[in-house]
């Protein structure tokens, strides 16, 4: 890609989601660090209010459970869940008043909103978790996301902001994700290891080789390392948002990044977008089972975009309902697609290697033809 259009990629950028981590959120831990965000604050304010291009922005930010572990005197981030809980709950608080103080000073009304997979899991909440984050935008209110950390289990949490971040970009269709972190971007290796590391100024999102160059744990006051960034990247790819990682403290660092300066590092996404329903499915973080097929139907799924028939399923893993978006992977465990099945797990291990004819025979009816139809089906590449 040329200069003139990474610089277009992210001028014409109109909807943009901003992701801060914990460690400068809070400054490494010292509690919530009021200029900092007061700067983010007013570069979004300068962006929402621009008279030529007037942005859309939405912020994800991090820092609750980092806040509520200073205000409750607690040194090391616990890992009992309903500790993590309580320290959300007190930072929580602090959090969003900082954010409402600062977005307000400058003109900007806010809202805070908290989201669990459970709410982008779900059809009907992921629709209505869209809708009000759209008519937010719409009012010029902007909103601040964080996972809701106070009620979140295993089996419903996003994991980390990172994730989050590309999930908000799919959900209301941006064109940007910015993440700011605490490093000023990717490097083909550690550059506190190896000297020989380059900087990865511009690549393009969902190139297995940045999984390999990304690595290790995040900072003992957040959870996510490079490789969250670089996975988020790939995520949001599948909606069509470019993504850059960049160092928060860069000054004007998103007003400079709106201008087209190359900053950072810029994982460009391919021009194709998902159709909405098939982005809701290829998001879903957890999956309830998986139909495990042979080689004929990878080829015929991939090769020719036909559904997946029931003479294809080898094994069903799992327990899910008719209706439930499952995984569909290869006899060697690699995922292929994910889509709705059509039918229980139960009834799907009695369907096995078995031909359409003869699904009535054994189920006492017929659904449909097939496990899952092409049109409820997302390719996982």
């Amino acid at each position: 890609m040329t200069q003139n259009s990474v610089s277009e990629v992210l001028r014409q950028a109109q909807r943009i989601v901003i992701k801060v981590g914990s460690s400068l959120v809070t400054n490494e831990g010292r509690g919530l660090d009021e200029t900092a965000i007061g700067e983010w604050c007013r570069q979004m304010a300068r962006l929402a209010g621009q008279a030529d291009l007037p942005r859309e922005v939405v912020m994800v930010s991090s820092g609750a459970i980092a806040e509520g572990m200073k205000r409750l005197g607690w040194t090391q981030r616990p890992s009992e869940v309903n500790e993590l809980q309580a320290a959300a709950a007190v930072g929580q608080m602090g959090l969003a008043q900082m954010y409402e103080t600062k977005l307000r000073e400058q003109g900007l009304r806010s809202a805070q909103v908290l989201l669990t997979h459970a709410d982008l899991a779900d059809r009907e909440r992921y629709l209505n978790a869209r809708s009000t984050l759209l008519t937010l935008l719409e009012h010029r209110v902007l909103p601040v996301i964080n996972e809701n950390d106070t009620v979140v289990t295993d089996e419903i949490k996003v994991g980390d902001n990172d994730t989050l971040g590309a999930l908000v970009a799919n959900l209301i269709e941006a064109d940007l994700l910015v993440i700011l972190t605490d490093q000023k971007g990717l490097y083909t290796a550690d550059p506190r290891a190896n000297p020989q590391a380059e900087f990865v100024h511009e690549a393009r999102a969902g190139d297995p080789a940045l999984e390999r160059m990304a690595g290790g744990a995040g900072s003992s006051i957040g959870k996510g390392g490079m490789l969250t960034k670089i996975l988020a990247a790939k995520r949001a790819a599948r909606s069509g948002a470019s993504t850059v990682i960049a160092w928060g403290r860069e000054p004007d660092v998103l007003l400079r990044l709106s201008r087209g300066e190359r900053i950072g590092t810029l994982l460009v996404a391919p021009t194709q977008k998902l159709q909405a329903r098939k982005q809701w499915m290829a998001d879903h973080l957890q999956l309830r089972g998986a139909l495990v097929i042979d080689d004929g139907a990878v080829a015929k799924l991939r090769g020719a975009g036909k559904s997946l028939l029931p003479i294809g399923m080898t094994q069903v893993e799992g327990a899910f309902a008719r209706g439930d978006v499952v995984a569909i992977r290869d006899a060697r465990g690699a995922e292929v697609a994910r889509g709705l099945a059509n039918y229980s797990s139960a009834e799907a291990r009695l369907l096995c290697r078995r031909p359409s004819g003869d699904i009535t025979v054994l189920l006492g009816y017929m659904a449909e033809p097939e496990m899952v139809h092409r049109d409820n089906m997302v390719l996982i590449r």
